[in-house]
């Protein structure tokens, strides 16, 4: 039978995000001023049962009463964190705005065409006089009026109103609104030449504005020593997280192979870095206060490199992770690696519970915890004869247990499944362990000019080696599986179906292969009703898409195409505005032509 008591942080963290996941998808359920009172409540309760078993010997366990505090503390930090909630926010207010005061809250994103910016809303102009309110707003400037963009902590005061952001207007499309949402913004402006002017320079944060000055030192560093655009840019990107200058092309590849990971600053580059700190630092283990010392040293280490990163949210997640990791042996708690993960989640959760919703924090935990409980069984399943046979097989073991515990996200978030992810990780993680120390090593050492550029030109080696390997298995057959749709419930199946499998396996139990059948046979019925549904379903979709004409007449899994010859070549339009419909109905394209009229259509139904 499983025991929940060596798992404290574990069952803390499950019943936290499950507040959280109530307040975010029944926001309403409960009103705020009774989940108050019923939380008061419940904390009177438990400390009366506190009491009660310790001055009248009575055995009355708290534990429920406990859980339900946490429960709802994580409902109502969502309602609190919401800033819709709050009256002065711009989303409340009704009259015209002529002119609107923000100060730049995020570093600037390089777009093809603009610049894009996070900002806090301060005031705004109305016919009449200046109001405080309160919301972020994301702006774009166009680099054709501004080639030089501002920087974090920027005030600037703009001529315009900032526009509420709209859903989707085709269906199936990515809900860009629903996405920031997640991170409290709602509004948007697009800043016109003359618009603008910068009236002061008050960063939020000046931790948060030195992180971003290092981190663009650090990227001017590493495009001075490394040759090529795309070799740039893969650099900045494995090293620093900076995304920006990648191609969709190389974007494509990395991601058809099973690699994209490593070009996201995540846990990956932290654990190599904090792995290659516990080899340096192994002698100090020995000594009276070795432990505190490789911890102090190694959260030092750790927390300067996301100084590097501009603290952007996905180092700043994995820099947590290992964090408690790197605490957990001096204080004790080296005994459960799934407490110290579920505690890092559940301080991250505590800061941001919208955190729950990102893709990257479900896959990052999803693969530290695959990682952490599978790959030592499927390491033992064989025996590698010889030290370099065991290392391939310890690395391919590391991926299968990673691709195990997200293949069901996989399929949700990106709809396709890279078949040879064991191969090109094979040649990917051992690269990108080089071009990360190198990187490094060029920002360390880049006070040594001949010896930084004899680093950039081994770096822009190793760089070119990892893009050839990764188009290399991209242009094998059947190296992609893709359209592979399933919804958010298949998706649960799919975990279920897996999770009792591999219990089935660890524990050689009948009742998990009673409980795996009934997952399949869910899963089986919840694909045949969705085959059922679109197989003889007809339809006339006229897209809108800014600029274009588009229409599909899709039928018993064909699609037709019309479009206008500019958007026929367009495939990054394509895959956004009509291939998530097409995904849905589970339509493939047979047929494509060019409307010959040049007047787009704006209709959508």
């Amino acid at each position: 039978m499983f025991k929940w008591v060596p798992y404290v942080f574990v069952r803390f963290t499950v019943v936290f995000t499950a507040g959280i996941l109530l307040a975010i998808y029944l926001p309403d359920c409960i009103a705020e001023n009774i989940a108050l009172w019923s939380l008061s409540s419940s904390i009177f309760l438990y400390f009366l049962l506190y009491l009660i078993n310790s001055f009248y010997g009575v055995k009355v366990n708290p534990g429920f009463t406990g859980l339900l505090i946490i429960f709802l503390s994580g409902y109502l930090l969502v309602l609190q964190k919401t800033e819709t909630r709050n009256k002065q926010h711009l989303i409340h207010f009704t009259d015209s705005i002529s002119h609107f005061q923000v100060v730049l809250i995020s570093h600037a994103q390089d777009k093809p065409k603009s610049w894009k910016m996070e900002a806090r809303l301060q005031k705004v102009k109305t016919d009449k006089q200046w109001i405080d309110l309160d919301g972020k707003v994301l702006l774009y400037f166009a680099k054709e009026h501004f080639p030089q963009n501002f920087q974090y902590g920027d005030v600037l005061l703009i001529e315009g109103s900032p526009q509420v952001l709209t859903p989707p207007a085709n269906p199936g499309e990515f809900d860009y609104k629903r996405f920031l949402s997640f991170r409290n913004i709602y509004h948007q402006a697009f800043i016109r030449a003359n618009k603008v002017y910068q009236v002061d320079y008050a960063p939020p944060s000046p931790l948060l504005a030195v992180a971003i000055q290092v981190r663009s030192w650090a990227d001017r560093v590493l495009k001075q020593y490394v040759r090529g655009d795309q070799e740039q840019a893969i650099a900045t990107a494995l090293v620093l997280g900076i995304t920006d200058g990648l191609d969709n092309d190389i974007m494509h590849a990395y991601s058809a192979t099973g690699a994209l990971h490593v070009l996201a600053v995540s846990g990956l580059h932290v654990s190599i870095i904090y792995g290659i700190l516990l080899l340096l630092l192994k002698p100090l283990s020995k000594r009276e206060g070795g432990q505190w010392m490789i911890a102090v040293v190694s959260l030092s280490v750790l927390w300067g490199y996301a100084l590097i990163t501009g603290l952007s949210p996905s180092v700043l997640r994995a820099v947590t992770m290992f964090s408690f990791v790197a605490l957990a042996r001096p204080l004790g708690w080296s005994t459960n690696i799934y407490n110290t993960l579920a505690a890092s989640a559940f301080c991250l959760l505590l800061h941001d519970p919208y955190l729950i919703m990102s893709v990257g924090f479900q896959l990052s935990y999803a693969a530290v915890f695959g990682i952490v409980y599978l790959q030592r069984p499927i390491y033992l399943l064989w025996v590698a004869p010889g030290y370099w046979t065991d290392k391939v097989w310890q690395i391919s073991t590391v991926s299968i247990a990673a691709q195990l515990a997200t293949v069901s996200l996989g399929l949700l978030y990106f709809h396709q499944f890279p078949m040879y992810f064991l191969f090109s990780n094979l040649f990917v993680i051992p690269i990108s362990f080089a071009v990360l120390v190198l990187g490094l090593a060029v920002l360390a050492l880049c006070w040594l000019t001949p010896l930084a550029l004899g680093l950039g030109w081994l770096l822009t080696l190793c760089i070119q080696a990892m893009n050839g390997s990764v188009v290399l298995v991209e242009s094998l057959p059947f190296s992609l599986l893709d359209n592979l749709y399933i919804n958010t419930a298949q998706s649960w199946l799919i975990m279920l179906l897996l999770g009792s499998l591999l219990l089935l396996f660890q524990n050689k139990q009948f009742i998990y292969l009673q409980v795996a059948f009934c997952f399949a046979l869910l899963l089986t019925i919840s694909t045949w009703y969705h085959y059922q549904h679109v197989v003889h379903k007809n339809e006339w979709i006229i897209y809108k898409v800014n600029g274009a004409t588009a229409m599909d007449f899709i039928s018993k899994g064909r699609s037709y195409f019309l479009a206008d010859s500019a958007l026929l070549y367009d495939d990054e339009k394509i895959r956004f505005h009509i291939r998530p419909n097409r995904l849905i109905n589970e339509a493939k394209q047979v047929e494509a032509e060019r409307i010959k009229e040049k007047q787009p259509m704006s209709h959508n139904t």
